[in-house]
Protein backbone atom coordinates (compact mmCIF):
# COMPACT_ATOMS: atom_id res chain seq x y z
CA UNK A 1 0.00 0.00 0.00
CA UNK A 2 1.16 3.71 -0.86
CA UNK A 3 2.15 6.30 1.72
CA UNK A 4 -0.98 7.91 1.79
CA UNK A 5 0.56 11.51 1.48
CA UNK A 6 1.56 10.08 -2.37
CA UNK A 7 -2.25 10.18 -2.53
CA UNK A 8 -3.61 13.10 -4.92
CA UNK A 9 -7.22 14.35 -6.10
CA UNK A 10 -8.16 15.55 -9.58
CA UNK A 11 -10.99 17.18 -10.91
CA UNK A 12 -11.40 16.52 -14.95
CA UNK A 13 -14.33 18.65 -16.15
CA UNK A 14 -14.17 17.17 -20.33
CA UNK A 15 -16.19 19.01 -23.20
CA UNK A 16 -16.77 18.39 -26.93
CA UNK A 17 -18.80 15.71 -28.38
CA UNK A 18 -18.04 13.30 -24.55
CA UNK A 19 -22.04 12.54 -24.33
CA UNK A 20 -23.87 9.72 -25.83
CA UNK A 21 -20.21 7.98 -26.67
CA UNK A 22 -19.71 5.83 -23.58
CA UNK A 23 -17.14 8.78 -22.65
CA UNK A 24 -18.34 7.38 -18.80
CA UNK A 25 -18.19 4.23 -19.12
CA UNK A 26 -14.91 4.31 -20.44
CA UNK A 27 -13.56 6.55 -18.00
CA UNK A 28 -15.06 3.94 -15.38
CA UNK A 29 -13.09 1.41 -16.66
CA UNK A 30 -10.02 3.31 -17.61
CA UNK A 31 -10.03 4.27 -13.76
CA UNK A 32 -10.39 0.57 -12.17
CA UNK A 33 -7.98 -0.71 -14.52
CA UNK A 34 -5.36 1.69 -13.05
CA UNK A 35 -6.50 0.97 -9.64
CA UNK A 36 -7.95 4.37 -9.15
CA UNK A 37 -11.23 5.46 -6.86
CA UNK A 38 -13.30 8.49 -7.58
CA UNK A 39 -16.49 8.83 -9.53
CA UNK A 40 -17.91 10.48 -13.36
CA UNK A 41 -20.82 11.80 -13.89
CA UNK A 42 -22.35 14.15 -16.68
CA UNK A 43 -23.07 17.95 -15.90
CA UNK A 44 -25.75 20.06 -17.09
CA UNK A 45 -23.81 22.04 -19.65
CA UNK A 46 -23.00 18.68 -21.57
CA UNK A 47 -19.45 18.38 -20.29
CA UNK A 48 -18.37 14.86 -18.39
CA UNK A 49 -16.90 15.65 -14.77
CA UNK A 50 -14.64 13.39 -13.75
CA UNK A 51 -13.64 13.12 -9.58
CA UNK A 52 -10.43 10.99 -8.96
CA UNK A 53 -7.94 9.73 -6.38
CA UNK A 54 -4.88 7.54 -5.95
CA UNK A 55 -1.02 7.50 -6.41
CA UNK A 56 -0.16 10.92 -8.78
CA UNK A 57 1.68 9.10 -11.91
CA UNK A 58 -1.65 6.82 -12.07
CA UNK A 59 -3.66 9.91 -11.91
CA UNK A 60 -1.85 11.67 -14.15
CA UNK A 61 -2.06 8.96 -16.89
CA UNK A 62 -6.15 9.06 -16.44
CA UNK A 63 -6.09 12.76 -17.02
CA UNK A 64 -3.50 11.77 -20.20
CA UNK A 65 -6.72 9.59 -21.29
CA UNK A 66 -9.49 12.21 -20.89
CA UNK A 67 -7.44 14.81 -22.97
CA UNK A 68 -8.60 11.96 -26.32
CA UNK A 69 -11.20 10.22 -24.11
CA UNK A 70 -12.68 6.70 -26.14
CA UNK A 71 -12.62 6.27 -29.71
CA UNK A 72 -16.24 8.14 -30.60
CA UNK A 73 -15.61 11.26 -28.56
CA UNK A 74 -14.16 14.27 -29.67
CA UNK A 75 -12.71 15.71 -26.85
CA UNK A 76 -12.21 20.08 -27.26
CA UNK A 77 -10.87 20.86 -24.14
CA UNK A 78 -9.79 19.19 -20.68
CA UNK A 79 -9.59 21.54 -17.44
CA UNK A 80 -7.97 19.46 -14.35
CA UNK A 81 -8.49 20.99 -11.07
CA UNK A 82 -5.24 19.50 -8.49
CA UNK A 83 -5.62 18.97 -4.88
CA UNK A 84 -5.10 16.27 -1.66
CA UNK A 85 -6.85 13.05 -1.42
CA UNK A 86 -9.43 12.96 0.89
CA UNK A 87 -10.56 9.19 0.63
CA UNK A 88 -13.87 9.45 0.30
CA UNK A 89 -14.37 6.76 -2.50
CA UNK A 90 -14.12 3.23 -2.28
CA UNK A 91 -14.06 2.34 -5.98
CA UNK A 92 -14.93 4.14 -9.19
CA UNK A 93 -17.99 4.32 -9.88
CA UNK A 94 -20.50 6.40 -13.11
CA UNK A 95 -22.45 8.74 -10.81
CA UNK A 96 -26.49 9.48 -12.01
Amino acid sequence: MSDPKDQVRATVVVTGKVHGVFFRAAAQSEGMGLGLVGEVRNLPDRSVEAIVEGERGLVEQFVAWCRKGPPMSEVEECSVRWGAARGEFRTFVVAR
